[in-house]
């Protein structure tokens, strides 16, 4: 024997004339289910076209440079023509020895992240990192032809893979007697009063 369930006024379903619009709308609240509720399907169907519109929206927005997107290539030169890592506001430069140091440079502190100082040097990108003559060895890029002894063996000042232009104005060539320096010395150390070369011109020759 099959299974009925009664009906009210016989077979026919009966049509509530009284029943509001409010109380049809409310199927689209979670309170309750409504089967075959048009509106819980225009609801839903409103909030996934909204989504869909936020999206493209924030697409667009990307893609017409409204939003900030990490540079492909973050290679830069600061204002004294150093290596610099580029920040993802496409304009702050950071010195290359300042990344990864400790302090955020990029506003969004994005030459700190992990991503780049988790390993040093291996996660730096190739250009921030110059090999010493010890290969166990590196420095910054914007430490080589500096004038200072960074690698200890001067290999970023005399080396071959350094290839460093001669000394500038504000340098004094000569042999330094001291391993601080390599092959000049800082005119400002000039007539001091302190040997810094080992013939002392710069105590002799050399004017500040």
């Amino acid at each position: 024997m099959n299974k009925t369930h009664p009906q009210r006024n016989g077979d026919v379903p009966a049509f509530d004339s009284a029943k509001s619009f409010s109380e049809e709308r409310d199927c689209c609240r979670p309170r309750g289910a409504c089967p075959g509720c048009t509106w819980r399907r225009a609801c839903l169907a409103a909030a996934a076209l909204l989504i869909l519109v936020l999206a493209l929206a924030a697409g667009l927005a990307a893609a017409l440079g409204l939003l900030p997107r990490a540079p492909a290539n973050r290679f830069c030169a600061t204002a004294n023509n150093r290596t610099g890592f580029l920040c993802n506001d496409g304009a702050t430069c950071v010195p290359a020895r300042r990344v990864c140091d400790g302090v955020g440079n990029c506003g969004n502190g994005e030459d700190e992240r992990d991503e780049f100082c988790g390993d040093l040097p291996r996660r730096l990108p190739g250009y921030l990192v110059f090999r010493c003559g010890n290969p166990a060895y590196w420095v910054y890029a914007d430490q080589r032809c500096d004038g200072r002894n960074d690698c200890g063996d001067c290999s970023d000042e005399m080396g071959s893979l350094a290839a460093c232009p001669p000394c500038g104005s504000e340098w004094w060539s000569c042999s330094p007697v001291l391993y601080e320096f390599c092959s000049c010395v800082p005119r400002r150390l000039c007539r001091d009063g302190i040997q810094h070369c080992l013939g002392w011109s710069d105590e002799y020759v050399c004017r500040p």
